[in-house]
């Protein structure tokens, strides 16, 4: 089988959990002896063309990223995206089908789709509505909407990470319920265990003294992720556990006002905002890590909680869209209200206050993460959504 995958992320460009998540499952997929092209545009480097067996990436140059609307930048990147696919189609021979991640390449994946009659796989990993809380503001938002819902509609099938995610799409775009599939998302533990019985003590102490408790947050400093919530549950937290260290890392449109209150707080010598930080950094920051918090507001999964779970953190996450799947409350994390930051508090609390439990709670936890959220089972999840929809095609006359 023979699989054209378009996203726009890739490393070393990743954004967000979308861009981790074609990351995990490509290579898993391709270990299943699938060919898989993963075409993306080039943003931040890599090759523009690599091979690792049956997993082919290609990086494709745009020239079109800063200049002008998001949405504007998005439909000119994808007519190069096409041409580029139309090329590869017709020089390497036909794919059985196409899978498309999200509206941002969704302009490309329909032309091809059209144009080879190829049936597109759309996996939705969140929506313009959802992030805007059930509001579009602006005329791009709405523009996005609708690409999001043609994606759906020209899809074979639409792959989404939760339950909660289904009935999203299926109220915000009636996408009928015998078209949806539900594949969650995964996290790779060995990333974290290679750290296992590293001395990291020296690492840490660049954040917080040997007698303080690290609470950590990292993701897009965005409103739907909760930076606010967070911040304002500190000054609760320091009353009961002085000790207490938060450290915030990532990057994004709201990293300053979120400085800006930290500061007007009075939190500057508890509250640190580290902005971008590597990869290596973050590992290891959940492994020194006292607790891991999540306080969306907005959430269709929440690939982070994985981490912090595969990293063996105690976690705290709102009880918020897929969320509430992936973290069971008192099982494998505990759950807050979302935008409440008392309730927030008192998670942060409880976990460094009782670590005996919490260490009952990441061994639950863990245990979840190697049985369910394993990107193997993941890719076979995915491999026979692909083989339903070649057989299916096969008896059509489409």
């Amino acid at each position: 089988m023979r699989v054209l995958t378009l996203s726009w992320e890739y490393p070393p460009h990743i954004v967000g959990g979308l861009g981790q998540h074609v990351a995990d499952l490509a290579p898993a997929l391709a270990r299943r002896d699938i060919e898989m092209h993963v075409v993306t545009p080039m943003r931040q480097g890599g090759a523009s063309q690599e091979q690792q067996g049956s997993l082919f990436v290609h990086r494709v140059p745009v020239s079109t990223f800063g200049a002008g609307d998001f949405y504007g930048e998005a439909l000119q990147t994808n007519q190069v995206l096409a041409s580029y696919c139309r090329t590869l189609v017709e020089e390497q021979g036909p794919f059985d089908l196409i899978h498309n991640h999200d509206w941002l390449t969704a302009f490309a994946a329909k032309e091809l789709k059209q144009a080879y009659r190829l049936p597109m796989i759309a996996t939705v990993h969140a929506t313009e509505l959802g992030r805007g809380r059930g509001q579009l503001g602006g005329i791009q938002a709405h523009r996005i909407h609708e690409v999001e819902w043609e994606l759906t509609y020209e899809a074979w099938r639409v792959i989404c990470c939760t339950q909660y995610m289904v009935q999203e799409i299926h109220s915000n775009f009636q996408t009928p319920h015998d078209k949806l599939d539900v594949i969650p998302n995964g996290v790779d533990p060995g990333t974290f265990e290679a750290l296992e019985g590293v001395d990291l003590s020296q690492f840490r102490q660049r954040f917080a003294l040997p007698h303080e408790k690290i609470v950590f947050h990292v993701g897009r400093i965005v409103d739907e992720k909760g930076i606010e919530t967070l911040i304002r549950s500190a000054p609760a937290v320091l009353a009961t556990m002085p000790e207490a260290k938060f450290i915030i890392a990532g990057r994004g449109p709201q990293l300053e006002a979120m400085r800006a209150l930290v500061a007007s707080l009075y939190l500057s010598e508890r509250v640190e905002l580290l902005g971008f930080i590597p990869d290596e950094d973050r590992n290891r920051l959940f492994k020194v890590a006292d607790c891991a918090v999540f306080p969306s507001l907005y959430e269709p999964f929440g690939i982070v909680a994985l981490e912090a779970m595969a990293a063996r953190v105690p976690v705290v996450v709102s009880e918020v869209g897929g969320l509430r799947e992936v973290v069971e409350h008192s099982e494998t994390g505990i759950t807050v209200y979302p935008g409440d930051a008392s309730s927030c508090a008192w998670g942060i609390i409880h976990t460094l206050q009782h670590p005996e439990w919490a260490a009952m709670r990441v061994a639950n936890a863990y245990a979840k993460v190697t049985t369910v959220y394993n990107w193997d089972v993941i890719a076979g999840q995915t491999q026979a959504v692909y083989q339903r929809v070649v057989n299916e095609r096969a008896q059509t006359d489409w």
